[in-house]
């Protein structure tokens, strides 16, 4: 089973566009991603507020722009855009935040964070 397929079973979607569709998955697995991250920095023996908050907020921005990408009917474009402007931001974030970390799931999370910023920014011009 794939994102793809199911977004194309929709009956209101007709040129699906393979941006939108990579933007919401990388956000689905960066959520994931993010809150792993934080549950771990949690464990750390040094202070790691200030990543666990970034972590966590960039949970749920990416979750709900997961789910805001995956429907279709009758959508509402701006918002659509403000969630993944916002998930960008969101994820450009954390991403500064966890590099500075030597942790392995510090630095797993960045990359997630960056590659979910970079999906996000290709399919920004495809929403409309």
């Amino acid at each position: 089973m794939s994102l793809p397929s199911m977004i194309a079973a929709h009956p209101q979607v007709e040129n699906e566009t393979e941006e939108l569709v990579l933007a919401a998955r990388h956000a689905m697995l960066c959520s994931l991603f993010c809150t792993s991250c934080a549950d771990a920095c949690v464990a750390e023996d040094m202070d790691m507020a200030q990543c666990i908050r970034n972590c966590l907020d960039c949970a749920e921005v990416c979750a709900a722009t997961a789910r805001l990408a995956v429907r279709r009917t009758a959508q509402n474009i701006d918002v659509l855009r403000a969630q993944m402007e916002a998930c960008i931001k969101a994820c450009e974030t954390c991403a500064e935040e966890c590099s500075q970390h030597d942790n392995p799931h510090c630095q797993l999370c960045a990359k997630m964070c960056r590659e979910c910023t970079e999906d996000c920014r290709k399919a920004l011009p495809h929403v409309n």
